[in-house]
């Protein structure tokens, strides 16, 4: 009886489980066939009521689209569209942007292309209030942020203000803190943010350790250099007081216990540290030794007690161990003439096996000189080619980019200017004089003929050269003569190019608070290539002002990340600049 009732659950069983399944297929055939209709509704004609426009001057286009379902899938359309109008205009965005934000508007679908990909569509659906999107691109930034590029995001989110992607850019300064407190970006840093990234601490309930109070000292002192135009005396005293002013702004946020103890005495050493809260740390020291030491104390004497009942155990034990030792002296006797035999027998076995496989590492050397002798080869021509470069071209001996002979006599056939080539020296290295807009100007300004490298932690090469030269803020530089070049490209096996200013536009630009800029910068162009305010992001909208390579059309992906692999997401490694 129990058999049949046990057969009979068995299949009810199956059968409920068969329901739910079939249920569970239905449901996802109405989700795909959903995901069709608005798909053919987004990509038909049927229906459509409304116009989006973008007017941009390079590729103005309208798209026709349903006012229903755009309002109902989307916050600023639906404030948007209570007007009673038949379009709208949204020049800001191209038609690939339009055409992805739609897309996921309709039906869901959105594409993560690449991180370039993935900042521009967050401020898309910022700007369009899709929230669910936000927090799925914000989620995808997150993971995709780490050691090589947390810098670059953090820097990026300054205009998008996201909660996970500052938090997680602080996670990794706060577990690299030790490794980048030298690093050029963390000076970068706004006041705000080392703000936000103490009460970041905070929270965790971490310890802050000297090293952070040093950075904070000497970022102080980096915005400190900013002050300029007063007397010496008065310029001085200015530093100080706003280097107190700035580190109490910072002071109030400290928890007493957050700081380490065991750094107490190098914190005397900073001037800005308030005697009373120096005092309540060394007070709080000594109160912690204290009651360390009491502490201590007592589990000495409870030890000793352990001790001397230890002590009584210990020798009841030992005489238990003497008779014992008898016995295992007996039996050690009997295993050690044992062992011997089995040493002499492994020693033999050990011998032979030595000598087979120095015999096979013998062969396995043979076998392998021909890949040694061609790497020593490869190394004797590099070295033969730096030291060529040396003797022949002594301007670019200490060069940290050009170190190739080929890239020497290719930069010499375009210049086609030997007495410029064989005078100019490197009047500027951006990892010798720093990082900076200013800097790059007091150094280049006005010097006529200048011949610009850039290396990018991605090892692209290229650059610039101008027959006028770079002149502060003067803004637009008439250069007719002026190029651009590629020396380094790893994408699709290129080779070193030149590519001639082609009458659009400036040639050059100069402003301050920029580094070098080839093309035009206005009117919504943002130059064929361009170093920004700290000369390491940079931009290419490469083939407005300068020819691009056969088969290469301006304005997409190809020709933005001709030269530098990306369009803004590169980083300079090093800037050279040579004049006379």
């Amino acid at each position: 009886m129990d058999n049949n009732n046990n057969n009979n659950n068995q299949i009810e069983n199956a059968n409920q489980n068969e329901n739910e399944n079939e249920m569970k297929n239905l449901e996802k055939k109405v989700t795909k066939n959903l995901i069709k209709d608005y798909s053919n509704l987004l990509n038909g004609n049927s229906f459509k009521d409304f116009s989006i426009f973008v007017e941009n001057k390079s590729n103005p286009f309208e798209i026709k689209v349903h006012k229903s379902i755009l309002s109902s899938r989307s916050p600023f359309f639906n404030e948007s569209l209570r007007q009673e109008s038949l379009s709208i205009s949204l020049n800001q965005f191209n038609k690939k942007e339009m055409e992805s934000i739609l897309s996921y508007i309709y039906y869901g679908n959105i594409s993560f292309e690449n991180q370039e990909n993935l900042i521009q569509l967050l401020e898309i659906s910022i700007y369009f209030k899709l929230n669910l999107l936000k927090e799925i691109i914000q989620k995808k930034i997150s993971n995709s942020i780490n050691y090589s590029n947390f810098f670059q995001f953090l820097f990026q989110n300054r205009n998008l203000n996201s909660n996970e992607i500052e938090i997680k850019c602080f996670e990794l300064i706060n577990q690299n803190f030790s490794q980048i407190q030298n690093n050029e970006n963390l000076f970068n840093l706004t006041k705000e943010e080392i703000i936000k990234f103490i009460q970041f601490k905070q929270e965790k309930k971490e310890i802050f350790q000297f090293d952070f109070f040093q950075f904070l000292n000497n970022w102080i002192e980096k915005r400190n250099q900013r002050l300029k135009g007063k007397k010496e005396k008065e310029k001085e005293k200015e530093k100080g007081i706003e280097k107190k002013r700035l580190f109490h702004s910072f002071f109030s946020l400290f928890d007493k216990d957050s700081i380490s103890k065991q750094d107490f005495d190098k914190l005397k050493q900073f001037d800005f540290f308030p005697k009373s809260f120096l005092v309540d740390i060394q007070n709080k020291v000594i109160q912690d030794n204290q009651k360390e030491n009491q502490q201590m104390k007592i589990e000495i004497e409870d030890k000793d007690k352990e001790i001397e009942k230890n002590q009584k155990e210990i020798e009841n034990k030992n005489k238990e161990i003497e008779d014992k030792n008898k016995e295992i002296e007996n039996k050690n006797k009997e295993i050690e003439e044992k062992w011997k035999k089995e040493i002499e027998n492994k020693e033999k076995e050990n011998q032979q096996m030595k000598i087979e496989i120095e015999e096979k590492w013998k062969k396995e050397i043979e076998k392998m000189k021909p890949v040694f002798d061609k790497y020593e080869k490869e190394f004797e021509e590099i070295q033969k080619k730096l030291e060529e470069i040396k003797k022949n071209f002594p301007q670019f001996s200490d060069s940290e980019i050009v170190q190739d002979i080929e890239y020497v006599k290719k930069l010499q056939e375009w210049i086609n200017d030997n007495d410029f080539f064989s005078k100019m020296k490197k009047g500027f290295s951006a990892k010798r004089d720093g990082f900076s807009p200013q800097n790059w100007h007091k150094a280049v300004d006005g010097k006529g003929k200048t011949l610009v490298i850039i290396k990018t932690i991605q090892n692209f090469i290229f650059g610039g050269f101008t027959q006028v030269g770079f002149n502060g803020d003067k803004g637009d530089i008439k250069d007719s003569s002026a190029f651009i070049f590629s020396l380094r490209n790893d994408k699709g096996d290129r080779i070193p190019a030149k590519f001639t200013y082609n009458g659009k536009g400036r040639a050059i630009c100069s402003n301050l608070s920029y580094g070098p800029l080839f093309g035009e910068y206005n009117n919504g162009y943002t130059g064929d290539f361009y170093l920004e305010s700290n000369l390491q992001p940079g931009g290419s909208n490469f083939g407005y002002s300068y020819n691009l390579p056969n088969g290469i059309t301006y304005g997409t992906n190809e020709a933005k990340s001709y030269l530098a692999g990306s369009y803004t997401s590169w980083v300079v490694d090093e800037l050279e600049t040579y004049f006379i």
